[in-house]
């Protein structure tokens, strides 16, 4: 397999640090990734952020259709010349971190893949948990410590927002790491594969998605306090009063702090406070 860095020189190009640009040309690697996607001949695949095309090739080799997206001008035209000989490859210039990913797949509930730049990780990962019922599962690269964040059980640290919004309603493991020095230009930290299943019942009842979520933000935006006072400074209701009765209704302890609770445990409570 061809290395990033001959063909960037090849097409008179660099790596674009503003844009978070760091290109992966480990063959090994690719196809672990391309395996963890878990890909029958015939399905297809969204690939987001394609670049210059390494990750399309093992995706491809699978037999899956893919529609490799990619939002760099000049990389879209460097996809273009690189895979023009891969028929089951189709180039979209668009932007990942706002697609509508089954309409761009042009099939029901694909699977979605990609290495993703560190700075749109958040907004990918909130667009997944918006199209979850459109998707079959989500495969990415991803800076270690946020990949590690989403599949943190309860109780630790690194258990947060993103951990109970993407637990709720799917399974979440980290497949294996990549360290640094496989990437060109090597990134300052390690990555990690985040597999996510999309499950077709959620793991938690929530009755009203947006309220759900804007009571988990609420939670967890003073980690250092409690749980109802947290919520408290979130207002989600006029009367703190509310907030207690709520938690009374759900079994849950006030005095609890946020990263204690269960993606079920914050389901209760939202429809509680509903």
């Amino acid at each position: 397999m061809e290395q990033p860095k001959q063909i960037l020189a090849r097409h008179g190009l660099r790596p674009k640090k503003d844009w978070g640009q760091n290109f992966l040309g480990d063959e090994s690697v690719l196809e672990d990734i391309a395996a963890a996607c878990r890909l029958s001949p015939g399905e297809t695949v969204v690939e987001l952020g394609a670049g210059l095309g390494h990750l399309t090739r093992a995706l491809a080799a699978t037999g899956a259709k893919v529609v490799a997206v990619e939002r760099d001008r000049d990389l879209v035209k460097v996809l273009q010349e690189e895979l023009k000989t891969l028929p089951n490859v189709r180039i979209e210039a668009a932007n990942a971190a706002d697609l509508d990913f089954e309409a761009v797949a042009g099939a029901p509930r694909p699977v979605v893949a990609g290495n993703l730049p560190y700075q749109l990780s958040s907004p990918i990962l909130f667009e997944v948990l918006e199209q979850r019922t459109h998707l079959k599962r989500a495969v990415f690269l991803l800076q270690k410590e946020v990949a590690q964040r989403i599949a943190a059980p309860p109780g630790g640290r690194e258990y947060g927002l993103l951990s109970v919004l993407l637990q709720a309603f799917a399974h979440v493991e980290v497949a294996f790491e990549v360290s640094a020095h496989r990437f060109h230009p090597p990134p300052k930290v390690d990555s990690a594969v985040a597999v996510i299943e999309l499950l077709e019942k959620p793991r938690a009842d929530v009755r009203d998605v947006a309220r759900f979520t804007k009571l988990v933000k609420a939670s967890f935006a003073q980690r250092r306090k409690t749980l109802l006072n947290s919520l408290k400074s979130g207002r989600l209701v006029e009367d703190p009063a509310q907030l207690v009765a709520a938690l009374q209704r759900a079994g849950i302890d006030g005095t609890r702090r946020a990263e204690t609770l269960s993606p079920a445990e914050f389901a209760t409570l939202e429809r509680e406070l509903g």
